[in-house]
């Protein structure tokens, strides 16, 4: 059953959690029967263990993985750059197609303070985004404007991890 009435969603902030936090929202929805497509951007490499069970859920859940391997080039961001240019056009394709009930658009927050994209991009996004999907997007440092024409919008916000204490990422945890 369609979702009557879509909302955009923001999960953003310094602290560990929305992408896990989205992957739970898909994994709610697809229980549902609903459609569910996972877009990541600046997430080359894996696989990580969303990949993994995607394919157990096909073919209500699909994840797209997009962006270099490893993480942005700070010195140059050209090849990232490419890549994010391509993906926004292939997440605007996938928004405009009306094959999904939720579409999570995982680390455009990132690609946009990394400059890989731009704010007029991710608000078109948001404009073509039929009445009845529900539209989430990950990553830290929301953009004020993407605050503004979210419905909801969730900070994580870090007290205390184990990062700083020397414990790697971990497979299966955050990966």
């Amino acid at each position: 059953m369609p979702l009557k009435q879509g909302c955009v969603q923001i999960y953003t902030g310094n602290g560990k959690g929305k992408t896990t936090a989205a992957l739970g929202l898909c994994l709610r929805a697809v229980g549902r029967g609903l459609k569910v497509c996972f877009f990541q951007f600046i997430k080359g490499g894996g696989p990580y263990g969303e990949q993994l069970v995607a394919e157990k859920l096909a073919p209500l859940f699909t994840i797209i993985q997009t962006g270099q391997p490893g993480w942005v080039n700070t010195s140059d961001t050209s090849a990232d750059r490419a890549a994010a240019q391509e993906a926004l056009q292939q997440a605007r394709e996938i928004i405009t197609s009306g094959r999904y009930d939720l579409v999570v658009l995982d680390e455009l927050n990132g690609a946009l303070g990394f400059g890989l994209v731009d704010l007029d991009q991710v608000l078109e996004l948001i404009a073509l985004r039929p009445a009845g999907m529900e539209l989430v997007i990950t990553g830290r440092n929301a953009h004020p404007q993407l605050v503004e024409a979210a419905d909801l919008v969730t900070e994580m916000r870090d007290i205390k991890h184990y990062y700083q204490a020397g414990v790697p990422a971990r497979t299966g945890i955050e990966m």
